[in-house]
């Protein structure tokens, strides 16, 4: 037997361990030495290294308890050093705002196939699953398949009685054909899921399928909603209690994480409209608030699309009589922060389309100032043109010719000189009277 940690020992401090680790890594990168890369990786290795004998140490309350007191960023640096047997215990201890985080954190890493969850002491608790002797042994209420195999699709569905649809053609389907229900009582549901990502936000098909109290789900790729439901379903006791209770949370998840998706929409738009209240924007500026716009604008109107998705899906549950009470009133109060996000959407894209029409009016006066500074010089050239044509005529030069050259060149060359000053002199003038008019109209107003 592995002997059994010591968590009588002195108490650690998670976020005091966590900076004297950042504080030693930025002193080795900004240290000059032989090797670098190579000293740097070893000292990294280290640190974590230590980072994870003080984990070992410390109660899985200690450890849920500190998580919340650090910045997301250092919760999940901490997270990857914990040992994997232990990360459900603290998980039970977690507060939800940790929950929240490890719940988005990137899930590439998560292995693909099938995943079960039954009730265990009122929690949603995951049972391995990889043969289908496996299931025989396990009383599952949602059966998760994440890009699964052909072989997996077939022997999990010989084992339950049902077709399980294949994610790469979970599009093909009409929308009208999006929810039915089967003669033998299967109840099927294709809804879109948003996938929010720094580089491009999409929508991730989901298939859903209820039979003998067991929800079935078959997507292909790993969303954070499902991620969060879980860690929610095995944080509190009775928070889910069957299959619909899943399929619901789901929805709600999906809600609320569109709802957050919608806040950084405002965020990147409100950096957008502190450019645009500017005086002054550039052209690469401008350029800048269009792509920012554009982006938000695309985000702003998927999210729009699947909550439309998800209120017609929560609503097919609703009329054909599948929930309880309970979870009919569950329904309304998602079908009621849909609407608050619908509203939502409508205000951002009238707010879209201002920073949008605002940042083309910009442009357009940036074009404006440099057609009026090439019609100044237009203007200001025009007489000198006109005397250079004269000074290049032959009668001029007749009447010059009794002139040295190197006085009537010169000559010549000041009254151009003159003249220009002159036409300049007389822009400014009328400029700055149109200045004035201008501002006595709006004193007036």
């Amino acid at each position: 037997m592995s002997p059994t940690p010591d968590y009588q020992q002195e108490p650690h401090d998670l976020p005091l361990l966590l900076q004297k680790y950042k504080l030693v890594l930025n002193m080795t990168h900004n240290q000059e030495m032989p090797r670098h890369d190579l000293v740097e990786s070893l000292v990294r290795r280290q640190n974590l290294a230590q980072l994870r004998q003080s984990l070992e140490q410390m109660t899985p309350s200690d450890i849920a308890q500190q998580l919340d007191l650090l910045a997301p960023e250092d919760q999940l640096i901490v997270w990857e050093q914990i040992d994997e047997k232990r990360k459900e215990t603290i998980l039970l201890e977690a507060p939800a705002s940790v929950l929240a985080v490890l719940g988005k954190r990137d899930l590439r890493k998560d292995r693909s196939g099938v995943k079960a969850f039954r009730l265990h002491e009122r929690r949603l608790r995951e049972i391995s699953i990889n043969t289908p002797e496996d299931l025989q042994q396990s009383n599952p209420i949602w059966i998760d398949l994440v890009a699964p195999s052909f072989e997996e699709r077939v022997w999990v569905g010989d084992f339950f009685g049902i077709d399980i649809p294949d994610p790469d053609r979970l599009g093909d389907l009409e929308a009208s054909a999006r929810f039915y229900v089967e003669e033998n009582g299967e109840i099927h549901l294709h809804s879109d899921f948003l996938l929010d990502r720094e580089d491009i936000s999409h929508s991730v098909i989901v298939a859903f399928i209820l039979y003998n109290n067991v929800l079935f789900s078959v997507r292909k790729e790993e969303l954070p909603v499902f991620r969060l439901q879980r860690l929610r379903a095995l944080s509190n006791p009775g928070y889910v209690s069957d299959a619909m209770d899943v399929l619901l949370d789901l929805y709600a998840a999906d809600a609320e994480y569109s709802a957050e998706a919608l806040e950084d929409v405002y965020r990147g738009l409100g950096g957008a409209g502190k450019q645009v209240l500017n005086e002054n924007i550039t052209d690469e500026e401008a350029a800048t608030i269009l792509s920012i716009a554009t982006h938000e604008e695309d985000l702003n109107g998927l999210i729009r699309r699947n909550m439309l998705d998800t209120r017609r899906a929560v609503s097919f549950l609703m009329r054909s009589r599948f929930l309880n009470k309970q979870q009919s009133q569950d329904a309304q109060q998602i079908l009621r922060d849909i609407g608050s996000i619908d509203g939502h959407t409508t205000f951002l894209f009238g707010k879209i389309n201002f920073l949008l029409d605002a940042t083309v009016g910009f442009i357009n006066v940036n074009q404006n100032k440099v057609i009026k500074r090439l019609t100044v010089i237009n203007v200001i050239f025009m007489p000198l043109n006109i005397l250079a044509g004269i000074g290049g005529m032959s009668e001029y030069s007749g009447v010059t010719q009794d002139f040295p050259k190197y006085i009537s060149y010169p000559a010549f060359l000041a009254l151009l000189i003159i003249v220009g000053w002159m036409t300049y002199l007389v822009l400014q003038f009328f400029e700055r009277r149109e200045k004035r008019k201008r501002i006595a109209a709006a004193h007036k107003g």
